[in-house]
């Protein structure tokens, strides 16, 4: 089947970008979020997004104009009824996707292909929430941020979901400018795995006096070649999303993903990253 037209659900950092990358590639892009002034927040931040790429040399004023315009942003899930593919990307809480699916369930078209940004919840168990039927065709596709920028796409059958679907998404990743790698369903995946035994590690350099945060990350670009450190990256995607990351990990694989205690009072103390204007550094004024 063709895809011609892609539903995103969530106009978050990570939701608005998978529909920018999809629009840029091509496709009539039907975004959807909760309320008009979350997808108007959306649409000014990939405005943003698209401007510093011009500036880079990554796009032109006409692939720009071009992407702006297979952009659809809508309150309304129904309006996804007619999508060839639909990529879920809402908060990383399982209650909150599985009424998700129980609405793209309803709504989409019973050929359309169903998946999930998830980056820890097995996607098996987000699959239980569509009707068997569906199955098949439902998958993981776990981009990073940003994506606009980051090539890999952790893609991840579930028990039922077929071999022709894997291909299927493997191509369409492709034809989006993204490199897929094939990951199995167990929680955290593959990335989310190795990365937050990273940071736990860097987490106790810090508890531990060994260094600063700065230092860890100049440590990490300088030392390893990573494009930002590990307490960047945190204030970036934010602590809180870290720390529940973390917290899902270690229920699932035990003390090796422990949360550190320092990440825990940063939560608690409100210090959530960037966006909050205070992380592992000060933003802003």
């Amino acid at each position: 089947m063709t895809i011609d037209t892609v539903g995103v659900v969530g106009a978050g950092l990570m939701g608005a970008e998978i529909a920018l990358v999809c629009a840029l590639a091509g496709h009539r892009v039907r975004l959807v979020d909760t309320t008009q002034a979350g997808l108007d927040a959306a649409m000014r931040r990939l405005d943003g997004v698209l401007d510093k790429g011009i500036g880079r040399g990554f796009y032109t004023p006409e692939q720009k104009d071009a992407a702006l315009g297979r952009l659809h942003p809508t309150p309304d899930l129904e309006a996804l009824a007619d999508c060839d593919l639909v990529t879920e990307a809402v908060f990383e809480s399982e209650t909150v996707k599985a009424e998700v699916f129980a609405t793209l369930d309803r709504v989409c078209r019973a050929d359309a292909w169903l998946l999930s940004n998830t980056s820890t919840i097995a996607i098996t168990t987000l699959a239980s929430y569509v009707a068997p039927a569906r199955r098949e065709r439902f998958a993981g596709t776990h981009y990073f941020s940003p994506v606009s920028r980051m090539a890999l796409v952790e893609v991840i059958p579930g028990i039922d979901t077929s071999d022709a679907t894997v291909e299927a998404i493997t191509a369409f990743c492709r034809a989006i400018g993204k490199t897929p790698i094939r990951v199995k369903d167990v929680v955290g995946f593959a990335v989310n795995r190795m990365l937050h035994v990273f940071m736990i590690e860097a987490c106790r350099l810090v508890e531990e006096g060994v260094c600063t945060p700065e230092e860890v990350d100049i440590a990490c670009r300088l030392g390893l070649g990573h494009p930002v450190g590990p307490f960047e990256l945190s204030d970036a995607v934010t602590n809180s999303l870290c720390l529940q990351a973390q917290e899902i990990l270690h229920a699932a694989y035990g003390e090796r993903f422990r949360p550190r205690p320092i990440l825990k009072q940063m939560v608690k103390a409100g210090y959530n990253g960037k966006k909050a204007g205070r992380g592992w550094k000060r933003y802003g004024a």
